[in-house]
This record gives structure tokens, C-alpha cells and sequence, in this order.
């Protein structure tokens, strides 16, 4: 069966997250149902990045098999199967038989986004995190980059996840600000559950004056999930980019 690559965006809100459960909306369970109707029977979706309820993405990855071999067609035809989800399929193109969305990735990248103003969010309701309180950037730069490199994450994973082991390597933890715009840009090959929003949590009380950014580092070899500061919401990230080979 041909094998396709898919390129996708969607808004986080109406799901609770990616993967498929029974009873419950979520992205995965929506795009296997427009597959379903396009191939004719059921239709297996793998993802690059299992995103949480409430996240974003404009670049997630998945793999899929059908039994018709037509990719000129296939992008408009799941899109139409797929309204009114606020999903598109960006882009769908034959892959190599043995390309595996999740475990053929090379790096992942996310941002996540927080609107820092008194005034409450309108157009970007839904699609960032409004810290009403002025904060620092630059020490939220200072402190994030005292996650660069490869650690035991423990701090920042959620007590759910399933992750073999809480050793990750962070290649990149940028924050930069916009105006009233500050934005969180993360690169690693992958993540523990909850890590991009517990980290940003964590930097926004630094931001505040709370914390020192040394704190950060002093929390993360503290290697205790009880250390780390508020999880942020998932309004604000964004599954960007995947990268491969």
C-alpha cells in the first residue's frame, strides 16, 4: 500500500490532543475519519508529535497508508472529508515505504507565545497565554539557557508521562520579545509530556521577578517535579516544524 507523508495545521481548542480516545475529540480521531471516508475502509494516522489538549500546530507530521495510489488528490480530498474541523491538510506527498512520522524524526520545534499586556486578548484569544504583569525577556533568555544540553528533565515532566527515561538533550531555548509579543522557540529531537509548557511556566516567574534565573538551573538538578514553577497553559504552543534525516 502507498505510503503518504502529510503536513498539517490545526487549532488545539476542540480536541483533547492528538491521539485517539474513544468517545472524545481529538486530532488524530478527526483526520482518521476523514481518511476513512476518502480510502474506503479504516485508516491508521501516526503523528510526529502527540501535542496535549488545547496545543496547536502549523507544522505537525503523520504517516499514512492507503490502498489508492492517487497524490494529486489526496490533500483536497481529506480536507474536504474534514470540515468543519479546524484542521487542513497542508500538504500530502508519497513517501518511502519505510518513513515513520514518529520515529524517522530528527528534531522537533515549538514556540510558544505569550502576549504580555493589561488588556485582555481578542483575535489571539485561544492562541497565546495574556501575562497581564511586565516581564523581562532578557532574563528568561539568561535562564533558558541553562537548560541547553543534555539533562534528567525529571523537574519538568509531567507525573503522566510515559517516556522511557526523563534524559533528553535541548538543543535550542530562545526568548525574545516583540512588543507586547514574547515568543519561546524550543529545537530538540523530542520532549517529555508537559516539558515545553512546565519550562516556559517556570522562566515567567523569573520573568516576573520572582525567581533568579539561576533558580532554573538550581530546579532542573533538583531532578523533583515538585520543584518546578506553575505549568503554563496550552493556548500558547505551537507545534512548528519537524525535521528529518
Amino acid at each position: 500500500m502507498p505510503r503518504y507523508k502529510l503536513l498539517i495545521e490545526y487549532h488545539g481548542g476542540p480536541y483533547q490532543g492528538w491521539m485517539k480516545l474513544p468517545g472524545i475529540p481529538t486530532v488524530q480521531g478527526a483526520l482518521e475519519e476523514a481518511a476513512a471516508k476518502l480510502d474506503g475502509g479504516p485508516v491508521e494516522i501516526v503523528g510526529a508529535g502527540r501535542t496535549d489538549a488545547g496545543v496547536h500546530a502549523t507544522g505537525q507530521v503523520a504517516h499514512m497508508d492507503l490502498a489508492q495510489d492517487r497524490p494529486d488528490k489526496v490533500a483536497d480530498a481529506l480536507n474536504f472529508h474534514l470540515r468543519p474541523h479546524p484542521i487542513a491538510v497542508l500538504k500530502a506527498e508519497r513517501t518511502a515505504d519505510d518513513f515513520h512520522a514518529r520515529f524517522s524524526a530528527a528534531s522537533r520545534h515549538y514556540r510558544y507565545v505569550v502576549v504580555n499586556r493589561r488588556a485582555d486578548l481578542a483575535l489571539e484569544r485561544g492562541l497565546a497565554w495574556r501575562v497581564p504583569a511586565k516581564l523581562d525577556a532578557p532574563a528568561m533568555h539568561d535562564a533558558a539557557q541553562r537548560l541547553i544540553g543534555h539533562h534528567d528533565f525529571t523537574t519538568f515532566r509531567d507525573a503522566a508521562c510515559q517516556a522511557a527515561s526523563p534524559q533528553k538533550t535541548l538543543d535550542r531555548f530562545d526568548v525574545a520579545r516583540f512588543g507586547d509579543r514574547i515568543e519561546f522557540t524550543l529545537s530538540a529531537r523530542s520532549f517529555l509530556h508537559r516539558q515545553v509548557r512546565s519550562m516556559v511556566g517556570s522562566l515567567v516567574e523569573v520573568g516576573r521577578g520572582f525567581q533568579r534565573p539561576e533558580w532554573v538551573r538550581e530546579i532542573l538538578h533538583a531532578a523533583d517535579r515538585t520543584a518546578c514553577g506553575p505549568v503554563a497553559p496550552s493556548d500558547g504552543l505551537f507545534l512548528e516544524r519537524v525535521d528529518y534525516g
